[in-house]
């Protein structure tokens, strides 16, 4: 594999990128909610051109879209390793089962391809291009590649470029960092509580 090549193989596909610009809708490092109700959903899903603008959006759309991210951070985060994430995880692998079921997809076959598309209009067909982006990453056999920072204040949604893709954090100098020094601060904190006469 040529250099070149290996940097297009550990880039995001649209389709990653449409996940990844959704699980980071949260409020992260002083970023405001995108998704805090039903106009704050309208703007983002304009932004992304997930939807059409007569589109009636409302708080009970945004809620559930809230929920469905939710649910995909989980499963990113045990992506990353995130050792505290199995009971969460299997309740977020159910959301996404029922939301595929309330956001059905049908394929689309012709001479060029066969692609994943809504069977709805609206928010749920906005909903439905998001679980066929997550559809088309695992295809392409990135989905593991796609995962939340375990730094708990964090959570961003990262591309894993590493070649053994090995990422935990979405920055190893600042939540990397951040992670490792609360470890060494607990250590010491336990080692001193352990000396005789603590």
């Amino acid at each position: 594999m040529t250099k070149d090549a290996s940097r297009t193989a550990l880039s995001p596909s649209p389709a990653a990128e449409r996940v990844l610009a959704f699980v980071n809708t949260r409020a992260i490092d002083g970023s405001r909610e995108e998704l805090l109700d039903g106009a704050a959903l309208t703007e983002w899903l304009r932004r992304e051109e997930l939807a059409a603008p007569a589109s009636l959006v409302t708080d009970a759309d945004a809620a559930a879209a809230r929920e469905l991210r939710d649910a995909l951070v989980c499963v990113l985060l045990a992506h990353a390793g995130e050792p505290d994430a199995d009971q969460s995880r299997a309740d977020a692998e159910e959301h996404l089962r029922r939301s595929a079921e309330l956001y059905p997809l049908a394929p689309v076959i012709t001479a060029s391809g066969v692609h994943l598309a809504p069977t709805s209009g609206g928010v749920p067909g906005a909903l439905a291009q998001l679980l066929a982006a997550a559809a088309d990453v695992a295809l392409r056999g990135d989905w593991m590649r796609l995962k939340a920072c375990r730094n708990p204040p964090c959570h961003l949604g990262f591309y894993d470029r590493t070649r053994n893709s090995s990422a935990a954090y979405c920055s190893p100098n600042r939540c990397g960092a951040q992670v490792a020094m609360r470890s060494y601060r607990s250590r010491k904190a336990k080692q001193e509580a352990e000396k005789p006469g603590a």
